[in-house]
Formats: structure tokens, sequence, C-alpha cells
């Protein structure tokens, strides 16, 4: 804040701190950046912007795909992201410099042109349901659940149909704006923590909208008797130049219209050639409702910063499977659905965050909107190579118990279970079970934000309780040996803990994901770890022991 004040009174040329009238100066971060000239929005797009973004992605997908083929959870990237694509870009035109054949030099706006690019292209591998819808159509996770076991309700895996299926839904949202007996109780918690929090989002962001539409006729209100007038708020300078820039290059509202309907025609066609029980119609239907849906989950994710994109693609999977039927392939309709409903929300909401983190570093909304083009067709292409990849070195990939086990590809299949056969499908006392956890889910989450933050964090996630049902106990050792290792953390330099906490983080999931590219290819070559170690009971222990005395 101090080296602030001083930076912008030293651009002005005043020697005193304060104006003439005696008026503090504003703090403002533009004034630090004031004398360096904003790049035009085609030289923001730079070839090592993309070059270094190409790299990022493929970089971040592996580490997206692991978490989506393990845990299912998927952090936000984008802070690593731009931390990255500023590191390395950084040390390229360092070199550049010190070698005398530096053309043009780094700027904020290019940072963000990487982080954009490498957030929409490692987003398509969350987005594309690689461990959610897209491998719950997959014949080994079919044989996981009781019904839908017809070939009109399975599709395997092929590198062709998920990069073209990829590259017709994935770019709408640019445009808009275990076994069975188990893996019930834990979906009832899911549904009912999703359920909760939807309504939750919903209301801040109908409440956030109120208090907007009322500032606004706040402002016609005229001065009654004694009262004064409507104070009108003044934009910082910071707001104003942010403004100025931001608005320069809009993007042209037909533009949007026809890139949206051109797709639109083009997806309703070709999908229903990919998914058969996917009729047109129910295209049709979804891509009418869908620019309302990506609004209101780039407008809540703006208020929350948690995008419901997985929520939306849920209600596509009731929706659409139940129209569908169960002898109508509904179960295959509905999980495509939901691929079609997740790209295009996800997608929006990714590209209102970007806008933002544009309009703070004064990068234009058109390299933006290039950036996330480019990042989403690098994405269509990288995500199901990657995946690919997975499929074929981990041959139990899929199977509970197995180091890929992908619990959320089985949690969607059995949602679209649900959707086209009713409740008769379950098992005895199913529902009963799923009745009792869903209220739960949504009480304790009713009480974590009752009690407020101070007491919250003692309260379990019924997220997070539900993961076990999935992956068994070594997740769960994980998340207790790191959550042990902040706790203590925070008791001893809390101010420490909470800097560098994330960082801590960043780097554990990136080392982790970047070990599974090595590991994929011994996998494929055949080599296998030269120790096995496992854990068994006292009684199997001797049992093995005396086997192997004798």
């Amino acid at each position: 804040m101090d080296r602030s004040n001083s930076i912008a009174k030293k651009t002005d040329g005043d020697e005193n701190p304060e104006h003439e009238n005696g008026d503090v100066k504003e703090e403002s971060i533009e004034r630090i950046f004031e004398s360096k000239e904003v790049p035009p929005w085609q030289k923001q797009l730079t070839f090592r912007a993309f070059f270094v973004s190409f790299v990022l992605s493929i970089l971040f997908t592996f580490i997206v795909m692991k978490l989506n083929l393990t845990t299912g959870i998927i952090p936000s990237l984008n802070v690593s992201a731009g931390l990255l694509g500023f590191f390395f870009v950084k040390t390229w035109t360092k070199f550049l410099e010190k070698s005398g054949i530096l053309k043009q030099p780094f700027t904020r706006q290019e940072n963000t042109v990487i982080q954009t690019c490498v957030v929409a292209s490692s987003g398509i591998a969350f987005s594309g349901g690689f461990g959610s819808y897209l491998f719950g159509m997959s014949e080994v996770v079919a044989k996981q659940s009781t019904e839908a076991h017809n070939s009109l309700n399975i599709k395997n895996p092929s590198l062709s149909w998920m990069i073209g299926f990829l590259f017709v839904v994935s770019f709408l949202g640019l445009f808009s704006v275990v076994p069975l007996r188990k893996v019930f109780i834990a979906i009832a918690m899911i549904l009912g923590d999703g359920l909760y929090n939807f309504f939750k989002v919903l209301g801040r962001t109908i409440f956030g909208l109120y208090h907007q539409l009322r500032d606004k006729n706040a402002q016609l209100v005229l001065p009654v008797g004694s009262e004064s007038s409507p104070s009108t708020t003044t934009l910082s300078y910071d707001d104003q130049r942010r403004t100025q820039l931001f608005l320069k290059d809009q993007i042209p509202t037909w533009v949007a219209v026809v890139g949206y309907v051109t797709i639109a025609i083009i997806s309703a066609a070709t999908l229903p050639h990919i998914f058969r029980p996917l009729k047109w119609y129910y295209i049709v239907i979804i891509y009418i409702f869908a620019p309302m849906l990506a609004f209101c989950n780039a407008y809540g994710c703006g208020l929350t910063d948690w995008s419901l994109a997985s929520t939306y693609g849920k209600l596509a999977i009731f929706v659409i499977g139940a129209w569908a039927g169960a002898n109508h392939g509904g179960v295959l309709a509905g999980l495509a659905a939901c691929g079609v409903m997740m790209n295009i929300v996800s997608t929006a909401s990714d590209l209102t965050q970007d806008f933002k983190t544009g309009y703070m570093t004064l990068a234009s909304p058109r390299s933006m909107f290039v950036s996330q083009i480019i990042g989403t067709a690098m994405g269509c292409v990288i995500s199901p190579c990657v995946f690919w990849l997975f499929y074929k070195a981990f041959h139990d990939l899929g199977v509970p118990g197995s180091q890929y086990s992908a619990p959320y590809a089985l949690v969607y299949r059995n949602m679209a279970i649900l959707g086209v056969e009713g409740f008769s499908a379950l098992p005895q006392h199913c529902l009963t079970l799923c009745y009792v956890f869903f209220i739960a889910a949504i009480v304790i989450n009713g009480i974590r934000d009752a009690v407020g933050p101070k007491w919250a964090k003692f309260i379990p996630l019924p997220m997070a309780m539900a993961i076990p049902f999935y992956l068994g106990a070594y997740f769960t050792i994980d998340m207790c040996v790191g959550s042990l290792i902040l706790f203590i953390w925070e008791k001893i330099d809390k101010a420490k803990a909470d800097a560098f906490g994330p960082a801590v983080a960043s780097g554990l999931i990136c080392g982790d994901g970047i070990w599974t590219l090595p590991s994929s290819i011994l996998a494929l070559a055949g080599i296998n770890p030269p120790i096995c170690m496992k854990f068994l009971s006292k009684n199997a222990n001797a049992r093995v022991d005396g086997f192997l005395g004798s």
C-alpha cells in the first residue's frame, strides 16, 4: 500500500501526498502501469503465449485426468496456470533479452491470454466427462450396475467419436454466456449436498440481482423534504481505466447469435449419429434452455466462485433420460445430454471468469475470446488423447478397488438408470437409506451455515463423507494426514499456513499429476513395479507365512 502511494505520487509529480483541497490521493494499481502502453488485442495473442499454453495444457490435462479417475474432485487450477505461464514466458523473454533478440516485451495481458487458454483446454478434461458421464457409458462401468446392459445403453470409448463429440458441443458455451449396494447412500448424500448448495447459490444470485435492481431504481427517487439527494458513486481511477479499455474491444452481438445458432444446427445434425438414442429434438430443447442456465451458472459462479455445471448436467440426465425411456436407450441418451449441458454451462462460466481476469489486467475481451476458442480446440484433442493413454495403459481402469476406479462414472450411470427406470430398479431398503442420508446431508449443511465459520470447520462436509463409500480408506487417510499437517501448521504460524498452504497443495497435486505421464508410458511398455506392498489381516498373514514356510 505504501509502495502504491509513493508510485502514484511520483507519477503525478506532486511532492505532497494530498491534493490542494486536502483530499488524500486514492491508492491505485493502474497508476503503477500508467507509463506502459497497453498493446492492441492482436498483439496480445503471441506465438510464444500459445506455445507455452499448449505445453501447460498437456501438463494440466494429465493432472485433471488423474483426479477425474481417482477422486473425482477437481480443484481450481487458474492460479497455478497463471503462475506457471508467467514463470515460463518470463524466463523465455529474459533469455532473449540478454541475447539481444527480444522483439516484444512480456506483458500482463499476454499472461492473461496464457491463463485463459490453459484453463479452457484443461477444463475440457473435466467437462468432457472422462471420469463421469462419458466413461459411464462404457461396458466396464455398465457391468458394475444391475440394469441397462443392452447395446442401446452402452457406448465404449473411441478416440474418434470422443474428439468429434467434444468439438461439436464444447464451443456452444462460448457463444452463450463401486458396486450398487454401496454406491446409493453416497449418491443420496452427494445429491443432498448438491441440491442444498444449488439453492444456496441460486438464492445468492437472486439476492444479488434484486439488490442491483433496487440500487438502480433508488437513483431515480427524487429527494423529499429534508432528505438529501441520492449520492452518486464515482468510479476510481482503476475502474475508469479498466472499464474504458474493456469496453473498447467489444464482441459484436451478431457474432454470438450466429455462432450459437450455427453450432446448434451442426450439433443437432451430428450428435444423433454418435449417440443413436439421442434424438435431434432432444438437442434442440437443450439448446433452447442452455443459454439461460449458462447465464445462471456464470452469474452464480461470479458471486460465489462455485460452478454448478455438474448439477445442471444431472438435471439433463433425469429430464432427457425419462423422456427417452428405458426401452429406447434412455440411459445413454441421458448421459449424452448431460455432456452437452455440462460443456455449455461450464465453458460459459470459465469464459466469464476469464473476462473478469481480463478486466483486472486490461486484457482485451477479443483476445480473451480468441484465446478461449484456441484453448477449447486444444482441449478437444488433448483431453481425449490423454484419456486414451490411461484407457490403454491401465487395463483395470474403472474397476472398483483399482488405482483408477473412476468412482463418479458409476454414480452418473446409476443416476441415469434412476431417471429412466424409476425407483423400482433399486435393491430392497435402498430408497429408505437414500431418503435418510439425503435429508441428513441437507441438515448437516444447514447446521454448518447456521453456526458460522468458527464452528463450521469442526462439522464434516457431506460430500467429503460420501467419497470413502466409493474410494475406500486410502484417500481418506491422505486427506486426514494433510488436514493434520495443516492443522498443526496453523497452530504454529497461522499467517504462514494461510499464505503458503495453497502453494504446498498445488505442488503436491502437480507433482502427483506429472508422475502419471511416465507411469502411463511404463505401463504401456509392460513394465511393472519391482515391489508390491499389501496389508493383510492377522489370520491371513499367518496363513501366508505358513505357506511360505512350507
